[in-house]
């Protein structure tokens, strides 16, 4: 049988010619300046001041390149430092270390200014403060584990021994927007600082460089800073987890991405006092997602501009999308033309072809779960940076998951599907677990002046590593020691991690739970594969779902957030299914893949890294920011209802243990699942941590509530009693809610 599957590349090189397609091969065409001679400068040329060179990137990243090549500046939020590397760079020259007030999440380089982005004022690095015998005690092997000790896939006999642990405490202090300057002796100094919403995140600056556009994760805020006055001249309220910024060519506007969900926010009016938000539509991937429906979309940790500024490419997870064995949904870099903040990608209208000698039809692969193309379906996993390389109209993308640098031509609809190159990085994977020792989890990226090569920061191994395009000589540069304890730091390294087969089947942990919080997904759980049910992160994902639309959709299981929440002993799982922490993750490695683990594999090896995990969530998680201050009067209301004995809000959402009992209650046996999905067969779901609610949505298991307003509007007296409070006693409880 031959299969054709041209569809969608057809329709990419249709629409290319159509919408506008790519800048010209090897770069911009040059301007009259540069295509003559040179000339003898005039007297009034020669006299004229000399201009300041402008930034290399106009968007921040976690490592940027001075402007006049004289340096690169690293954002290392794991040591809450940034480093400053003299360029040339000599990779057996330490860097210089400079300390800053709490964890950097972005730097971007001026000509005589540095910008740093600081996530929360006074926030200490988990495992910086710890004294020097405490380190020295930790720097011996993480302890391994019995093949006895190894819990069963679905229920596990007895508690593990447990001792209440030590935890990573949420910062209480501002964000900030450091404005810095080059110092020969010191590195950086500290010229001024700017007070911002909580979790400052992403930073971009306006073409004429006076303002800076910082956004504001956790409290999905983007503020508009003047940089020579330190003035915050706007700041608007957002969707969820804002991440990068992009301005527009125009200068009077940008572009944010966020880490959840398909729409992108526009900021008009940035040019000015008053700024205006309004969401812009970017579907996930559709010519790889079923006709007739929609992928959610995740990770759009980063975002760049075509030079001539047309096009905004923005990589990320298309959950949901199409491919062989893709469990979770396909790689995607999504691209919306400025002109008018239209997609480029069409939406999907048909299947790919089958060609046979008996008929020609839809192209339907067991293995897909329903149809679409025949391309590798992740060249990348959690994509964390992306640059543009102008001579050669291409995309370059760190992949945290598999620790590589991918290339991919800019022209074509998706350019996920046409990859240039894949420049391998410097893994040096650990003998026993394989996770990368040399650089592990790549998160930025910043090109040489002549973009020969580039500098990759390496998070997981705290090292940066100089790449060659045209050459196999990368130089590794290592940045500093592990803060964290042994087997806490080895977890660091599989939480990133996606490539190792034991813990999952293609994707780390950060890839549904990045930086400990939610991908704000409902996946489905269907045992289609092997012996044991995996996840889905749609259901057309699931093989034979398509022969029967609207069953064997699997059971619906929202993405709970982990950072901050996985300090008590036990139950966990949606059902409470798993008496302690452990025994979750052991089975979570199930879960997350297609099919069953890989023969050769046995138990000792999941709890092994399951108990070096447990020590990553609970030292190495930063859980979200909370503002100290006093509850407002709405709040304090909102606090009496939510204790009051009637309301009954308390008697499971016990304040005294993180706002949950952990018991399972069968509050929706009742009500039909939302569509797509199949009824549980347990009737039970656990009462959730009310920590950080406000920042979590969708609400319950299946997340049928998109807001808490409409979770207590439509409660029902299910959770409690709520039919009998007032109209403002509700909006006082939700207030009290987003406190916690």
């Amino acid at each position: 049988m031959r299969f054709s599957w041209g569809y969608p590349i057809a329709v990419a090189a249709a629409f290319v010619a159509c919408k506008g397609g790519g800048e010209k091969p090897g770069g911009p065409t040059p301007g009259p300046a540069e295509t003559t001679s040179a000339a003898a400068p005039s007297a009034a040329a020669a006299a004229a001041p000399k201009e300041k060179p402008k930034a290399v990137a106009p968007e921040g990243s976690t490592i940027a390149r001075s402007p006049s090549e004289d340096a690169l500046y690293v954002a290392d939020e794991d040591r809450g430092v940034v480093h400053v590397i003299t360029m040339p760079v000599d990779v057996e020259k330490p860097a210089r270390t400079v300390k800053v007030p709490g964890q950097p999440a972005q730097v971007l380089a001026l000509a005589d200014r540095v910008l740093v982005t600081i996530r929360s004022e006074g926030a200490i690095a988990p495992g910086t403060d710890r004294k020097p015998e405490e380190r020295e005690a930790s720097a011996a092997p993480a302890p391994t584990a019995s093949a006895s000790a190894a819990p069963a896939v679905t229920k596990a006999k007895g508690p593990e021994k447990y001792e209440k642990p030590k935890t990573v405490p949420s910062a209480t202090g501002p964000g900030l927007l450091l404005v810095m300057r080059p110092d020969a002796e010191k590195g950086l100094v500290v010229e001024s600082r700017v007070e911002l919403p909580e979790d400052a995140w992403g930073v971009a600056v306006t073409p004429d460089e006076s303002t800076a556009l910082v956004t504001s994760a956790w409290t999905h805020k983007v503020s508009g800073v003047e940089i020579a006055t330190g003035k915050v001249r706007f700041s608007v309220d957002v969707g969820r987890e804002p991440r990068a910024v992009v301005v527009h060519p125009s200068g009077k506007a940008a572009y944010v991405t966020h880490l959840v969900g398909t729409d992108l926010t526009r900021i008009d009016g940035i040019d000015g006092e008053a700024a205006s938000a309004r969401r812009i539509k970017l579907p996930a991937s559709p010519l790889r997602t079923e006709v007739g429906a929609k992928s959610n979309a995740s990770l759009a940790y980063s975002a760049v501009l075509s030079p001539e500024g047309k096009k905004l490419y923005v990589p990320r997870h298309a959950l949901g999308g199409l491919g062989p064995q893709v469990w979770m949904g396909v790689s995607a870099v999504d691209v919306l033309l400025t002109k008018d903040d239209t997609p480029l990608a069409p939406t999907r209208l048909a299947g790919p072809k089958m060609t046979t000698p008996q008929a020609t039809g839809l192209a339907t692969d067991p293995e897909t779960g329903g149809a679409g193309p025949r391309s590798t379906p992740n060249p990348f996993v959690q994509p964390r940076a992306v640059v543009y390389r102008k001579s050669t109209d291409t995309l370059l993308v760190a992949s945290e998951g598999t620790d590589d640098l991918l290339e991919f031509y800019a022209g074509p609809i998706d350019p996920a599907l046409f990859v240039a190159a894949r420049h391998e990085l410097r893994k040096d994977p650990d003998p026993k677990y394989k996770v990368a020792t040399g650089c592990g989890a790549p998160s930025g990226i910043a090109l040489a002046a002549n973009e020969r090569s580039a500098y990759v920061f390496c998070r997981a191994t705290h090292s940066m590593e100089v790449v060659f395009f045209d050459a196999r000589r990368n130089q590794l540069m290592r940045l500093g020691e592990e803060p964290l304890p042994a087997e806490a730091a080895l977890g660091r390294q599989l939480y990133y991690n996606g490539s190792d087969e034991v813990m999952s089947g293609g994707m780390g942990c950060a890839g549904c739970h990045p930086e400990g919080r939610d991908d704000g997904h409902v996946w489905h759980e269907a045992a289609a594969v092997g012996q044991h049910p995996n996840f889905f992160a749609g259901a057309a994902n699931i093989p034979g779902w398509g022969a029967e639309k609207g069953t064997n959709g699997g059971f619906a299981r929202q993405t709970p957030m982990l950072a901050g929440r996985v300090v008590y002993e036990g139950p966990y799982g949606w059902h409470a299914e798993s008496p302690h922490l452990t025994h979750r993750l052991t089975n979570g490695f199930l879960l997350h893949r297609w099919g069953d683990l890989p023969y050769g594999h046995d138990r000792k090896e999941l709890t092994e890294r399951a108990m070096a995990l447990r020590a990553f969530l609970r030292l190495g998680l930063v859980p979200p920011p909370r503002k100290a201050r006093e509850l407002s009067e709405e709040e304090k209301k909102g606090q009496e209802v939510f204790l009051r004995v009637e309301t009954k809000c308390a008697g499971c959402h016990v304040p005294e243990m993180d706002y949950s009992d952990r018991a399972p209650y069968p509050i929706y046996s009742m009500l039909p699942p939302p569509v797509g999905f199949d009824p549980d067969t347990e009737l039970g779901f656990k009462t959730p941590s009310l920590r950080f609610v406000g920042g979590t949505a969708p609400y319950a298991h299946d997340g049928r509530f998109s807001t808490l307003e409409e979770l207590i509007e439509q409660n029902d007296d299910r959770m409690g009693n709520t039919n009998q409070l007032t109209k403002p006693e509700r909006a006082s409880l939700v207030a009290f809610l987003r406190t916690l």
